[in-house]
């Protein structure tokens, strides 16, 4: 068996598609395919669509040597036992334990990690932290924002993920941003988090609300209400619509409160933007006015010494840091 024969098997499951990938150890994905999924799909239904995904990727693997499969996975989950806790996009999953479920059936070491974890552990070792380390100058802490149908977090700490006590920390997209009782509600049930006011699923609903309530009768949005997505609302704001660009104002208060929030906690060197919002805000170039309104707010000048970046790893940050994860398992022994 030989290096160049072993891949890894990997999962990236957020909150309305499946991806699974097989990949080589320097993050290149061989083979890929995805499935949706709509809210309100039944456990049973998603699990199956799931473990469908990966039989297909471990039989086109064929005579390669499958290392293991690692699963990068929207929500709170323990990642000694694989299982998730009341995951916000996903609650039908609660109490799953993807671990014990899939290991014995599907023959291999089964590694789980949430998906903005395994994200910041793929930017550290093969995206944007491979980057900074090839410029000269290497992360020692990253800090890792996915914005997509959620918000997740990851941090990074000297190549080491830091997950808490239950494998839980970093859930950034639950820090409350709004305290007010008109705040929107989350789909934690809590009002204000940075999720409720910025992601890909905040955006549009927002806007909607926004649209009922009078705001800009003048705005092309009004006749797209039915179809908006998070998309349609920031390429709007790029044309310069008033209703979008008021509720693209929002948006990015909320990242800079946020992310400041972030820098106080970790005091990062690189943080990471990355996800399908991400890259609206990137074709705004937004990130370096996000950038200089969390500087505005930092306590002291050491705090202000980041990078803040878009992904390098685009798409892929989760299936790369799942494969990671089966790497850095296989290599301690596991």
């Amino acid at each position: 068996m030989t290096q160049a024969s072993e891949v890894a098997v990997a999962m990236d499951w957020g909150g309305t598609w499946i991806r699974v990938g097989v990949l080589d150890r320097d993050g290149k994905i061989l083979w890929q395919d995805r499935v949706g999924h709509a809210r309100g799909t039944g456990k049973d239904e998603l699990l199956g669509l799931a473990e469908g995904l990966l039989r297909e990727a471990i039989d086109w693997c064929g005579s390669r040597t499958v290392m293991g499969v690692g699963i990068a996975i929207a929500g709170p989950v323990d990642s000694e036992t694989g299982t998730l806790y009341q995951p916000p996009n996903l609650y039908v999953l609660d109490g799953v334990s993807l671990k014990s479920l899939w290991e014995t059936s599907l023959g291999y070491p089964v590694l789980v990690g949430n998906d903005a974890n395994l994200a910041a552990l793929g930017e550290f070792y093969l995206g944007a932290g491979r980057e900074a380390a090839k410029a000269g100058t290497p992360p020692r802490t990253l800090v890792y924002l996915t914005i997509s149908t959620g918000i997740g977090g990851g941090v990074i700490e000297r190549g080491e993920m830091f997950l808490g006590a239950h494998g839980l920390a970093a859930e950034i997209g639950h820090m409350c941003i709004d305290a007010s009782d008109s705040a929107p509600e989350c789909q934690c049930g809590a009002r204000g988090c940075l999720e409720s006011m910025a992601s890909g699923t905040a955006i549009p609903s927002i806007t909607k609300e926004r649209i009922a309530r009078g705001d800009f009768p003048a705005s092309s949005l009004a006749t797209e209400s039915d179809t908006l997505t998070s998309a349609t609302v920031l390429q709007a704001a790029g044309r310069g619509d008033p209703l979008a660009v008021s509720v693209l104002d929002g948006v990015v208060f909320a990242l800079s409160v946020g992310l400041t929030n972030v820098l106080h906690l970790y005091n990062p060197d690189l943080v990471v933007l990355g996800g399908g919002v991400t890259l609206g805000l990137v074709e705004l170039d937004m990130l370096p006015r996000i950038g200089e309104m969390i500087k505005g707010r930092a306590m002291s000048e050491f705090h202000k010494e980041f990078r803040l970046v878009a992904s390098h790893l685009g798409d892929d940050p989760g299936m790369v840091g799942a494969a990671t994860l089966v790497w850095q398992n296989a290599q301690a022994g596991g």
